[in-house]
């Protein structure tokens, strides 16, 4: 037990169990709306009911009557919370004032009640009626020199229905700018698949778990961050099957699970051994440990053939469905040993051990979060994992395949309906034919380019369909000031955040309806759908009293912008908004692969999109699979000073992406606070550091020099079980220390995880 830090008291608890269960109610209560809670909480991941607004992990076949995790009844809370930032709230309170506030404090305000404009001459958001802020942000959409002066930027959180309709008025209205939260995640997922196995997304299914002899679980914090993966892995590991961990820090979320619903582990206290072996991999050294691998699994192939043993490989399989291997043979030929320790922070014998364990396994499936991705070679990353797969025909087998694990709860389905910045010839010919209008094919703008072209003054105007953009984008210091230079910026939003205070020259707050509130239209009570991380694609209905007689849904705030905006529009946005069912089905005519999708959501759990993959049908360009060569590094350490780290930014426990719901980290033993930073006792001993010292953490260029003003002051050293060579400091505070131009060169995801830093003592 660490005593004599505030807030800092060490954690020896599992994951899930009686902490989880305190940390629930605690929630729950804080927003005095207990009995609209509990009412969700039989709701939430029903078949009939909502979908959670928190993570993508998809629901079971047969689901117990709860079907919930801690952070999933932390979002509901969050959302069906009384508090309310009403007209009221916003009279007592000068924008100069709640800037002051703590991202924690802003949303914890409460849900907003009525769309808002900002006054500058008071400083203060005010109401206005729905149809005058339509009018007015028509008449602006109407007057810029070109569509593409406008960004339109999508959350994860946006239903199929909301995305399809956001993506069809932007292109109408000419412009092909959609930077999307998954830019700032997963975009290195879709990069990477669609070369390597011709589908950018998972491959493998729930029922896959049920099946498979390993998971690798490698650069994720399921804890945390995807809290109902627990039970999965709980099951896996109850069978006999083996759980690998690949992760610079300790997680608990990895090592032991004591499920809350389970009445023998609550009452016994006894926890699910999880992982059978953890491996602390250096920050951004996930590249090398792969590496190591696949170079220890060939030279086994190649002793056994020699000896006439059992190969490790599947030869046949790469002969019929692969190309690339000899590239890549000649790659792993060429690393050293040596090299690879350095660069991974693991020895040879460790990275053999995994190789071993992996080569006696027949079926295995990959896991991946952001550790992955999130570095300057994201998508080399992720094809190296589809390289250690398709080596013993890991892809498109039962119980075997590729796992990403996204974050929001549709932000795989919103991609799927047409929010792309580069979207394929067949789909805007099916749009343009579906609609009777004239789309443009320009390759447009994603997140981080939608921010350089803010910065240059090339983009005028920012429509957010919910999220956080501004704080979630790395470089405050670049991103902050260019917000402020639009025209003009519209929120849709169902609480106040950070990046609602960073005000343009003409500002719109446009209040929705929540995941879990009844959606009522012209023709009824209306379901929308999302699809989870595996593929499947099901119907959420909400079914609380919204929280304000004054929000609108989704759908009908984008139908009413675009009729604002474009008079003369072809497309019945009034009929299509008070009907969701002919929103799908203008979906299901211009993407073949929702054909049937009214009829197919009615079905008990709904639908698998196409995963063609999974069945060994590559749509690559040359009809294979591809074995990719991986030619850089997430850090160039030679490049940086003997004492520079590696610093990746963190969620804490009571976080999801932006949205912080309270100062606690229960699973790294943090209470009441945020200002704290990461480090091994190896590492701390090694700077003249101790536990309880306040340090100053400046971030280094790619040179090893000293990035000007990119620095965080007063920091807490924590000592915690984490890889040599690397810190971690919690987002979106630690974004300072990112460069809005380090990214993955071939997706421009944001490297959040592997930042050179120096730390020193304040």
């Amino acid at each position: 037990m660490k005593k004599g830090i505030q807030g800092v008291r060490g954690y020896q608890g599992p994951a899930g169990g009686w902490g989880a269960v305190k940390a629930v109610s605690a929630s729950v209560f804080s927003q005095k709306a207990v009995a609209r809670d509990i009412i969700a909480m039989f709701r939430m991941n029903q078949v009939s009911g909502f979908d959670c607004p928190g993570c993508a992990w998809p629901d079971p076949a047969h689901r117990a009557p709860m079907e919930l995790c801690e952070n999933g009844v932390k979002a509901v809370s969050w959302e069906t919370t009384s508090k309310k930032a009403s007209p009221a709230f916003f009279r007592r309170h000068t924008v100069s004032e709640l800037w002051q506030y703590s991202d924690y404090a802003l949303e914890n305000s409460g849900r907003l009640t009525h769309p808002m404009k900002y006054d500058a001459a008071t400083d203060r958001w005010q109401a206005i009626e729905w149809q005058v802020a339509f009018q007015e942000i028509g008449e602006r959409l109407r007057g810029y020199d070109s569509p593409e002066q406008v960004e339109f930027y999508t959350s994860g959180r946006t239903s199929n229905e909301a995305a399809f309709l956001y993506q069809l008025f932007a292109r109408e209205y000419g412009s092909t700018n959609f930077p999307d939260c998954s830019n700032m995640c997963h975009g290195p997922t879709s990069v990477g698949l669609t070369h390597s196995i011709g589908l950018g997304k998972g491959t493998v299914e729930l029922a896959d778990f049920e099946r498979c002899d390993l998971v690798i679980c490698i650069g994720h914090n399921p804890g945390t961050n995807h809290p109902r993966m627990l039970t999965t892995l709980r099951e896996v590991a109850k069978r006999g099957a083996k759980i690998i961990s690949i992760n610079p820090l300790a997680e608990r979320g990895l090592e032991r699970f004591c499920f809350p619903q389970s009445p023998g582990e609550m009452l016994s206290g006894k926890a699910t051994a999880l992982s059978s072996s953890y491996y602390q991999v250096k920050m951004g050294g996930d590249s090398a440990l792969l590496k190591g691998m696949m170079k220890a699994l060939i030279e086994m192939d190649e002793a056994r053939a020699l000896l006439n043993q059992p190969l490790c490989l599947d030869h046949d399989f790469i002969a019929e469905h692969t190309e690339g291997y000899d590239a890549l043979y000649q790659d792993l030929r060429n690393h050293k040993w040596a090299e690879l320790e350095r660069e991974s922070g693991l020895t040879c014998s460790q990275m053999e051990d995994l190789a071993h364990t992996y080569s006696q396994s027949r079926a295995t499936i990959i896991c991946y979060g952001l550790g992955i991705t999130q570095h300057k070679n994201g998508t080399e990353n992720v094809q190296q994992l589809v390289n250690l797969l398709l080596l013993k025909g890991n892809i498109g087998r039962p119980g075997a395949g590729i796992c990403p694990l996204r974050g929001h709860s549709n932000v795989q389905g919103d991609r799927s309906v047409g929010i792309n910045e580069a979207a394929p010839e067949a789909f805007l010919q099916r749009l343009e034919d579906r609609f009777s209008i004239t789309v443009s094919r320009k390759h447009g703008r994603s997140s981080v380019e939608s921010i350089r072209a803010i910065e240059r003054g090339e983009a005028r105007a920012l429509i957010c369909m919910g999220g956080n953009l501004a704080v979630a984008m790395p470089d405050p210091q670049r991103t902050f000031a260019a917000i402020k230079h639009l025209d003009m910026q519209v929120h849709v939003a169902t609480k106040l955040n950070r990046s609602h205070l960073l005000l343009a020259k003409h500002n719109y707050l446009l209040p929705a309806l929540g995941r879990t509130e009844r959606d009522v239209q012209a023709t009824g009570i209306q379901s929308v759908t999302v699809e989870d991380a595996m593929s499947m694609v099901h119907a959420s209905c909400g079914a609380l009293k919204p929280a304000s007689r004054w929000l609108k849904s989704e759908p009908a705030i984008v139908a009413e912008m675009a009729r604002a905006a474009l008079p003369d529009s072809p497309v019945n946005w009034e009929e299509m908004s008070g009907n969701y069912a002919l929103i799908r089905e203008a979906i299901a005519d211009v993407l073949p692969e929702f054909a049937g999708y009214n009829a197919r959501i009615a079905e008990p759990g709904g639908f698998r999109m196409d995963t063609p993959a999974s069945r060994r049908e590559w749509r690559t360009v040359n009809g294979k699979a591809n074995f990719a060569v991986s030619r850089r590094r997430a850090v160039d350490r030679a490049r940086q000073p003997d004492d520079a780290l590696v610093l990746a930014t963190l969620r804490s426990h009571d976080q999801y992406n932006t949205t912080i719901y309270g100062m606690n980290d229960r699973y790294r033993g943090i209470t009441g606070r945020r200002d704290v930073v990461f480090l091994s006792e190896a590492e701390a001993t090694a700077r003249g550091l101790a536990e309880g010292d306040v340090v100053n953490v400046q971030a280094l260029d790619d040179s090893g020099q000293p990035s000007r003003g990119r620095m965080m002051s007063g920091l807490t050293v924590v000592i915690y079980s984490m890889a040599s060579g690397s810190v971690g400091a919690y987002l979106p505070e630690a974004n300072v220390l990112l460069s809005l131009d380090a990214v993955d060169w071939q997706s421009l995801t944001p490297a959040y995880k592997s930042v050179p830093v120096r730390v020193t003592k304040a």
